[in-house]
């Protein structure tokens, strides 16, 4: 690679003063620790509601964990499937919690313009395409969507697919229209900038070390400071703080994979002629999309090895390759890896876990929206005693059974890689 082994998105924001770590006591209404999605819109979210005395906490800088390195596509659901909420939850509180995910898309999208965000947001779309011969899953996923949750996805012909992605791994296709993608980390500053003018206090390099009942608050250490806050969010996701031994205890810290390549001009058209977003139809899926400089980003993977960079290339590439040869010997200038947090049950923790004490996290691989969701769920709860969050009771701090659970976790997803390709293969064969 030609840059440091550094992300993309790093990469390409300017460099800004860090926010200064707090120092000696101070008092706030609400002490938010983690600087990602989900503690960042609950801050705004806080801010929005009037509550300004607002304290949030991140260890590094903000955006540094999965929110500043995922793949950038902002659309509805969560990683636990349509029909599996249905069958959770039946049809109206499945529903009802799909809303919010979709919701939350929009209140990105409104957010990048109240604020100015500036984070080359694309609203292209994002095509869900099919790996596999059989379009019975594309069928089925559509007429779901359309009669039990009231989401239309758009069907895409073989023929038009070919038109815009040029491979042949692909038949026919779903395309979500008001689904978008953007640069993850310039969101994430903006989002805090934005908070911090409404009066919240965005505090780096400030890992919190202690985290203490006292009276009917919260004593919330970090090296040289103690903060007294009446309430206290959790939403540290995979990169675990060592503050409650039942909230790291049901989170499995995922390793996911990216990279991006050079500039690759009219070169870009060869492999595809659309600026939206793609996954494929397997449970091991490629994404890919392409970037405003004509780059292409392109991830996949999950692994519990947090890999360095030239592994991490080596991969990839190898995956590209096989949707578009043609892009055989471009160079790549960035990859790297990072951290999600997973649940057993495949669903964000969301919600109140003792007085005064709230949590976010386990968002698996799909948080950009859900995470967005969850601030303001939040939020709410916080500000307006909104009771929403308890339609998500049902999925608690259940134990993700670490290290056996790494250990699952991993054959898990070897067993759907071998699913897959058996799959493949049989349908080549036919």
């Amino acid at each position: 690679m030609s840059s440091p082994p550094v992300s993309y998105y790093r990469a390409t924001v300017t460099d800004s003063p860090t926010r200064a770590a707090p120092a000696g006591r101070t008092q706030a209404r609400v002490c938010i620790v983690g600087g990602g999605f989900a503690g960042l819109n609950t801050a705004l979210g806080l801010a929005e509601r009037g509550v300004r005395d607002v304290v949030l906490l991140e260890a590094d800088t903000v955006g540094h964990g999965a929110s500043g390195r995922n793949g950038g596509f902002v659309f509805g659901g969560f990683s636990r499937g349509e029909g599996a909420l249905l069958r959770d939850l039946g049809p109206q509180r499945a529903r009802a919690l799909y809303r919010g995910s979709t919701d939350a898309v929009e209140l990105i999208r409104a957010r990048t313009d109240r604020y100015g965000i500036d984070c080359d947001r694309s609203d292209a779309g994002v095509i869900w395409a099919n790996w596999f011969d059989d379009p019975a899953v594309l069928r089925a996923r559509q007429q779901l969507l359309r009669e039990s949750y009231g989401v239309e996805w758009e069907w895409m012909p073989r023929e038009r697919v070919r038109e815009l992605l040029h491979t042949d791994r692909y038949t026919d296709a779903l395309f979500e229209p008001h689904a978008f993608h953007f640069h993850p980390l310039k969101y994430a500053r903006g989002i805090a900038t934005a908070a911090e003018a409404q009066g919240v206090r965005v505090h780096e390099q400030a890992a919190v070390t202690g985290l203490e009942r006292h009276g009917a608050g919260w004593h919330v250490r970090t090296r040289d400071a103690v903060i007294d806050a009446e309430q206290v969010v959790l939403a540290c996701g995979g990169y675990l703080a060592n503050l409650r031994r039942d909230v790291d205890a049901a989170v499995l810290p995922i390793a996911t994979y990216v990279m991006v390549t050079e500039p690759l001009g009219e070169r870009l058209h060869d492999a595809m002629r659309t600026r939206a977003a793609v996954y494929d139809t397997r449970f091991a899926f490629d994404y890919y999309r392409p970037l405003p400089d004509t780059r292409l980003l392109w991830g996949g993977r999950i692994s519990i090895l947090n890999r360095d960079a030239s592994s991490v290339e080596r991969l990839l590439r190898r995956d590209l390759h096989r949707v578009f040869p043609q892009l055989d010997g471009v160079r790549v200038d960035h990859a790297w890896s990072g951290l999600m947090s997973y649940a057993r049950h495949e669903m964000p923790q969301i919600g109140r876990i003792d007085d005064g004490l709230w949590l976010a996290q386990a968002f698996g691989g799909h948080g950009v929206a859900p995470t967005t969701f969850a601030g303001e769920t939040v939020a709410a709860a916080i500000a307006d005693g909104d009771t929403r969050w308890q339609d998500l009771a049902g999925y608690g701090l259940v134990p993700a059974y670490k290290p056996a659970g790494f250990v699952a976790a991993q054959a898990s997803y070897w067993w759907a890689q071998w699913r897959d390709a058996w799959k493949a293969t049989r349908e080549r064969a036919t």
